[in-house]
């Protein structure tokens, strides 16, 4: 015979002050765990978005990243003239030779003591439809042969003079903000891009860091990798651009991942030390109570299992109260260090519903592990004893 759930309900109305309290202790580790692995969750989401499957990412071979390769004009000829490379509407080939250099930026509000590293990238003007998640969100597009730059839309408002119309000097030189696009919240919204004929002279000299490409046959990548890479005249690795950026998230992404397990990790032991006396001073002022019950029939297993019911849904209810307080982060727009480029990369906390649940289940875990001692004493305390 089982205790009926609206015992444990009733009894929690009766101690409201210790209740609440350790549902808000319970609340708050919650809130703290879907707060960190939505950072983690977002940034990761941030670089998965950046690179298409459609597209091929070609580097020098050897390089880990943009940063660190070099390619010059006689490979971008060939790779532009590869058979696997797609054609647009105008019949020219879908790819784009771009340029990469991380420089240090001011961030509004600050002097040079809050800089921060920014990627500005040097693209062609077939980037636009190279890849196409990126949108022009307000002005045109840079155009050839001009200083001009188009700033990421996470850039915009974080950093002086990044407004359409404004000057922003750069390596000594004034570039003229024409345009602010978006890219599906990817990492490509935390840089600034110009014409790679202008962006090189003042950079990187006459070398392209990497080159970008559509696949004529999506399911071809293969075929084309292997082709790219045997090419004597080529000295170079290729890459599923999604593949790629989706790489470099792995490293920050489960470091983050760890740290929310760590810091929630001793919190939670705090909240579960608080659950457990909770649940045993509920023990010490229902003895009488639990003797009657023991008296009337009830197996010491259905006590058992009541306490731990009435534990845990203290803990639901803090989990519960953890979601609610995680929510409003969802969207928020923080920034941190791409360790594979060592530049500033911004992105939102992403809040989704597996997190959310993830929260309610550690509520849950932290609720039994504090309520099985107490709930064991209370099905193991003699009768006669309880009634004294």
């Amino acid at each position: 015979m089982k205790i009926p759930l609206s015992y444990n309900a009733r009894s929690l109305l009766q101690r409201p002050v210790s209740t609440a309290f350790t549902a808000l202790g319970i609340g708050l580790v919650v809130a703290v765990f879907i707060g960190m692995l939505a950072l983690a969750n977002g940034f990761r989401s941030a670089l998965t978005r950046t690179g298409s499957s459609q597209n091929v990412l070609v580097l020098r071979r050897g390089a880990d990243s943009e940063m660190s390769s070099s390619m010059d004009r006689q490979s971008v000829s060939i790779l532009t003239s590869a058979a696997h490379v797609a054609t647009g509407g105008d019949g020219r080939p879908m790819v784009s030779p771009e340029a990469y250099v991380v420089i240090p930026l001011p961030r509004k509000g600050f002097d040079t003591t809050g800089l921060a590293n920014v990627v500005v990238r040097g693209v062609s003007p077939a980037v636009w439809s190279v890849r196409s998640n990126i949108q022009v969100a307000a002005g045109r597009r840079p155009e050839s042969g001009k200083s001009e730059i188009c700033v990421g839309e996470k850039m915009a408002g974080r950093f002086d003079h990044t407004g359409i119309g404004e000057s922003l000097r750069i390596a000594g030189r004034d570039w003229t903000v024409v345009c602010r696009f978006t890219a599906n919240g990817s990492a490509f919204e935390s840089e600034i891009w110009g014409e790679n004929e202008q962006v090189m002279p003042v950079f990187r000299g006459d070398a392209f860091q990497s080159v970008t490409f559509r696949l004529k046959d999506p399911g071809a990548f293969d075929e084309a990798k292997r082709t790219l890479e045997a090419d004597k005249r080529l000295t170079v690795d290729v890459y599923r651009e999604a593949d790629f950026y989706a790489k470099q998230s792995e490293l920050l992404g489960r470091i983050l991942q760890i740290l929310a397990i760590m810091i929630t990790g001793i919190m939670a032991l705090g909240a579960v030390f608080g659950a457990i006396n909770t649940m045993y001073a509920a023990v010490a002022a229902r003895s009488p109570e639990i003797a009657v019950l023991l008296t009337l029939g009830f197996h010491p297993r259905s006590v058992l299992a009541s306490f731990l019911a009435e534990s845990a849904l203290i803990a639901l209810v803090g989990g519960v109260i953890g979601a609610l307080l995680a929510l409003p982060i969802n969207g928020m727009i923080t920034s941190t260090t791409n360790w594979a480029s060592f530049s500033e990369i911004a992105f939102t906390f992403r809040v989704t519903p597996g997190l959310l649940l993830a929260g309610l289940a550690f509520a849950l875990v932290m609720g039994v592990v504090g309520g099985f001692f107490p709930a064991r004493r209370a099905a193991r305390q003699p009768v006669v004893q309880a009634l004294r």
